[in-house]
């Protein structure tokens, strides 16, 4: 089965969050299960830098205000096919956003040119390449179903996944003739979405089958509190929408090796973990204490993650424990994590992968308090590295980890703590239960000790994607 993977960006080449780590996973984890992946990504400068030996397969002449290639090459493992624009795409730093933090302004015509190559690869524009399957994520690539269903003809299933309903895509309507859309597509069942062109509300309307990154977060976007306006279209589709739950890379995320920390260990050697609490506290210049609780973060600062509500609650944390956070993104809030008087609270307010390594290694609690979270991917590595998470039931969240109520602890199920309803007063409650866990050893050892045993490979993800492409395709099981 040939599969063409549309996104707008792919680890380890290009990468923001989450969205970049599934895409390049999952090409690898399909392998085994008779599907072989190309991903199609723009040509960033990074994308570019690393690809040595390409082979121009197709030419634009005028292609969204200027010329345009679409190279095939090999990195990293990954089978790629690279749309060469430097118009659109030759420019340092964010792939969407400048130095002042602003979209950039011809976001429209960029990833609407992604889709359209997309779209003219998914129909067979190169020789040799026939997809079966086109699958496309996030509102970036959400034109390609759109171009393809206006375009005619016999076309490839489409498959569109959501990794964050946040995120739209909605630009003018001016932008119709720009954007190459023909004047009937302007529809409540085309591209129009409220008044203006809706990228991902695109891709859910003419998709084949639509899926998101875990089974809750499927259902709560199809309620009015979770759908974001989208809602009614995904409750009048959902015969189509499921959800999958992501994985993460176990070989790039994996304590027994990973290059990142001071020392290894695993599930039976969990007493060389404090060389890396002791390691995080020094890189963090927080104080070394072996005993005291180190709560850590890897996230986006954002109102979706929380973090306005954990910042509330510093006062509490820094009392009973220490913080160490690791991301970027509202300025208030970084003013207000910086400003914190406490020797307790570190904060790097940038991206570093080798440090969101060590904090997975080093801390002892990772937070994830977010109002909504698709499916989260630091809570997957927390498990993976025994760092116990705290997070808020909702989403992807509330199916990955198993909460340590009396029932699970007695069972001896129990992986994390969730918490709801996301508000303060509930994530000074689970912090409370925390620390109280923390202080029995034996219990956050066996809590330790479960996660580090929890499948977060792709296997399983795989196995259901390649089920739904069988299914799409009419294939038997």
């Amino acid at each position: 089965m040939q599969v063409l993977s549309v996104s707008s960006e792919i680890y380890p080449l290009i990468k923001t969050g989450g969205l970049a780590d599934v895409v390049g996973a999952l090409p690898g984890a399909l392998v085994p299960l008779g599907i072989k992946t190309r991903n199609l990504v723009p040509g960033y400068p990074a994308v570019l830098k690393v690809t040595k030996t390409v082979e121009t397969l197709h030419h634009y002449k005028n292609f969204f205000g200027g010329t345009a290639r679409i190279l095939a090459t090999a990195t990293n493992g990954l089978d790629l096919f690279v749309l060469d624009a430097p118009h659109l795409y030759d420019r340092t730093g964010n792939p969407y956003v400048n130095a002042d933090g602003k979209d950039w302004p011809d976001n429209a015509e960029r990833f609407a040119a992604l889709s359209r190559a997309g779209a003219d690869l998914g129909k067979a524009i190169v020789p040799g390449f026939v997809p079966d399957i086109v699958h496309v994520h996030d509102w970036q690539a959400g034109l390609v179903p759109a171009y393809m269903h206006y375009d005619g003809g016999l076309r490839p299933a489409c498959v569109a996944t959501v990794h964050n309903l946040a995120f739209q895509g909605q630009f003018p309507s001016s932008l119709l003739p720009t954007l190459k859309l023909p004047l009937e597509s302007f529809g409540v069942d085309g591209v129009e979405y409220y008044g203006t062109i809706g990228f991902l509300k695109s891709a859910l309307q003419f998709a084949d089958r639509i899926t998101t990154v875990s089974p809750t977060y499927a259902l709560e976007i199809m309620q009015p509190d979770g759908g974001m306006g989208l809602d009614g279209l995904l409750r009048q589709r959902r015969s189509v929408v499921s959800g999958i739950l992501n994985g993460i890379d176990t070989e790039v995320w994996n304590p027994a090796n990973d290059i990142h920390l001071v020392a290894h260990y695993d599930d039976k050697h969990l007493a060389k973990r404090t060389n890396n609490k002791k390691a995080l506290q020094e890189r963090m210049g927080l104080p070394i204490d072996a005993e005291r609780p180190l709560f850590g973060v890897v996230s986006r600062l954002s109102w979706q993650k929380g973090l306005d509500l954990l910042a509330d609650a510093l006062p509490l944390l820094s009392g009973v424990g220490q913080l160490a956070l690791l991301g970027a993104g509202d300025a208030a809030l970084e003013e207000k994590y910086a400003t914190a008087k406490s020797p307790n609270i570190a904060c790097e307010f940038r991206y570093d992968e080798a440090l969101a390594h060590l904090i997975q290694a080093g801390a002892d609690i990772l937070l994830v308090p977010s109002r909504f979270e698709p499916c989260g991917l630091t809570q997957l590595c927390a498990l993976r590295y025994g760092a116990v998470p705290l997070v808020a039931r909702v989403g992807g969240l509330a199916d990955t980890i198993i909460d340590a109520n009396m029932a699970a602890l007695a069972a001896g199920t129990a992986t994390g703590i969730q918490f709801w309803p996301v508000n303060e007063m509930m994530i000074e409650a689970a912090i409370h239960r925390a620390i109280r866990l923390y202080h029995d050893k034996s219990a956050w050892a066996r809590l330790q000790r479960n996660g580090m045993r929890s499948d977060v490979s792709w296997h399983h993800s795989a196995q259901a994607y390649a089920a739904l492409y069988r299914e799409v395709l009419k294939l038997p099981a």
